[in-house]
């Protein structure tokens, strides 16, 4: 696992590096790389999601499922509580940037490259939990007003849509023409490019110098990639019930850097969109080397 995604981080490493010269050459402007951001959100990453669930529907496929719910309510249990502790209201961005992972456009690739297309079937509850989560949570963090949680929102989300669609086909065994199961496969195989070119894109608008030096950035970033990993790592050690593939696919998630959301939401609530853009950009760039070690650790430490 260690040395897959070592390989496919210099991969998505490259389309990181795309955006950031297509930005600083100015083929790509801020308005482009955000309607590829829309893009990705409400068509790409819910067709991954949607083709990982079109296969047969068998008991143990439905056991891992509800399996995978479970690692997924208790990570991010952990990783809300962990970034709460360490955080709290007084930097909301980072309590919110520690908490949530960049499951969707970096974890859905990753295991995707690492366990197989199938394996997105195993982290679908994860985004659906993490998105749920991010609409409530993550809202009343950073606006500091629960008027401000919208149940419509919520139910709207395009993740929980694809994930509803994905499990009705999975239950009923629908088949679906060729041509439908093509575009789902190819949409899901440009979710890790577009993704890393936008991010590429947020880099070039931040100087470096900002970047680098921002002590509450560093430790923002080093929490959501090495701590709630480790703390990832002993939790799912103690469940020996679940199938690796499960564990493997929802610690990738876990261990994925700072969710590109954030930036998003601190626009949205009265947050300093920049100031929330420096530890998705430097999480992401620091992953490149944490991820291939952590997740060296776990398969040492589950064997």
């Amino acid at each position: 696992m260690a040395e897959i995604l070592f390989r496919q981080n210099l991969i998505m490493a490259c389309y990181l590096l795309v955006g950031y010269w297509m930005y600083k050459k100015r083929w790509i402007a801020a308005e482009g790389s955000a309607s590829i951001a829309k893009l990705l959100l409400y068509f790409i990453t819910p067709m991954a999601i949607i083709q990982s669930f079109y296969t047969e529907c068998t008991p143990e496929r439905l056991r891992d499922l509800l399996l995978s719910f479970v690692l997924a309510a208790l990570g991010l249990a952990v990783s809300m509580t962990v970034s709460r502790l360490l955080f709290g209201k007084k930097h909301a961005i980072e309590t919110f940037g520690a908490s949530f992972s960049n499951a969707g456009f970096i974890g859905i690739p990753l295991v995707q490259a690492v366990i197989g297309p199938e394996a997105v079937f195993y982290i679908s509850g994860f985004v659906v939990l993490l998105n749920v989560l991010q609409w409530t949570y993550g809202v009343a963090l950073l606006s500091n007003d629960l008027s401000y949680i919208s149940v419509k929102k919520i139910l709207a989300n395009p993740a929980l849509i694809a994930f509803a669609a994905g499990f009705f086909l999975f239950l009923s065994g629908l088949p679906l023409p060729s041509v439908l199961t093509e575009v789902m496969r190819g949409s899901a195989s440009m979710n890790g490019p577009l993704a890393m070119i936008v991010l590429g894109s947020y880099l070039a608008e931040l100087p470096f110098r900002k970047l680098f030096t921002d002590r509450i950035t560093y430790f923002c970033a080093l929490v959501r990639l090495l701590l709630i990993p480790a703390a990832s790592i002993l939790l799912f050690g103690c469940m020996p019930f679940v199938s690796l593939d499960v564990r493997k696919a929802v610690f990738i998630v876990m261990a994925a850097p700072v969710g590109a959301n954030v930036a998003m939401f601190a626009q949205m609530y009265g947050g300093d969109y920049r100031t929330a853009v420096r530890p998705v950009c430097l999480s992401t760039v620091l992953c490149m080397v944490t991820l291939p070690l952590m997740a060296g650790a776990a398969e040492a430490i589950w064997k």
